[in-house]
């Protein structure tokens, strides 16, 4: 089985309590834990598509990864944009990981039955507060860590078994397909894993079905009842 989850936001180095953005998170670690010994096997395969630790330091996310690690099954990650202890290179940063955790960053990951492949994204041109300024060459760089990440891709896939990507932030605003999407569809993906959309309206809004060959599914925590869930899409190849 292949799960995701995205967007646990944990805190055990320093708690940070994540009820104050609702009573629905309330000791929202122990249900993810608890759900997570229910379903994942241990040669199950989790893909988690970033806001993994509050941590702002590598020493105090490892508090957090390895919490991770101990749960079942065999972990992909990539980072979200609060995931600020992984502002170094991701090559880096994976001597770090614990020993379940697979980084991944404009890169792809063979998961046997399926390949992974993904990077963070970044706010857009049709989203608001989007600033060219300071916004387009992060946008720019992440449209270009995509190309990279589905070119591994698709060269360990080799059209024999489906493609899955990993985002954080969402590929389709007010649904309607961004530059991210379209790259998407193009590329021959089966399913498009994303996170980073916590507001009831954001969930309501949300693409959670197939467009273009491609199924998309959000994955934040909150929206999907604090449990990994299957990643939908893969019989496509």
């Amino acid at each position: 089985m292949i799960w995701t989850i995205s967007d646990l936001h944990l805190s055990h180095a320093h708690p940070k309590p994540m009820d104050i953005f609702g009573a629905h998170w309330r000791d929202h670690a122990t249900r993810i834990a608890t759900a997570w010994r229910a379903r994942v096997a241990p040669d199950d395969w989790v893909l988690i598509a970033g806001d993994i630790s509050w941590a702002l330091k590598l020493a105090d996310a490892l508090v957090d990864l390895r919490w991770i690690d101990a749960l079942p099954g065999r972990k992909v990650l990539i980072r979200g944009n609060h995931d600020y202890w992984c502002q170094r290179k991701v090559g880096s940063m994976r001597r770090h990981m614990p020993p379940s955790l697979n980084l991944i960053g404009a890169d792809a990951f063979d998961l046997g039955s399926a390949v992974a492949c993904g990077t963070r994204g970044w706010v857009t041109p049709e989203m608001p507060g989007y600033d060219a300024s300071t916004d387009e060459p992060i946008y720019r760089r992440e449209l270009g860590m995509l190309e990279r990440a589905i070119a591994h891709g698709q060269q360990l896939a080799a059209n024999e078994r489906p493609l899955i990507i990993m985002l954080h932030y969402p590929p389709f605003v007010n649904q309607q397909p961004t530059e991210f999407a379209h790259r998407i569809a193009a590329s021959g993906a089966s399913a498009c894993i994303y996170g980073h959309l916590h507001r009831v309206h954001d969930h309501q809004n949300a693409i959670n079905h197939t467009i273009n060959g491609v199924a998309y599914q959000l994955t934040s925590a909150d929206f999907i009842g604090f449990g990994p869930v299957a990643v939908r899409g893969l019989n496509s190849v």
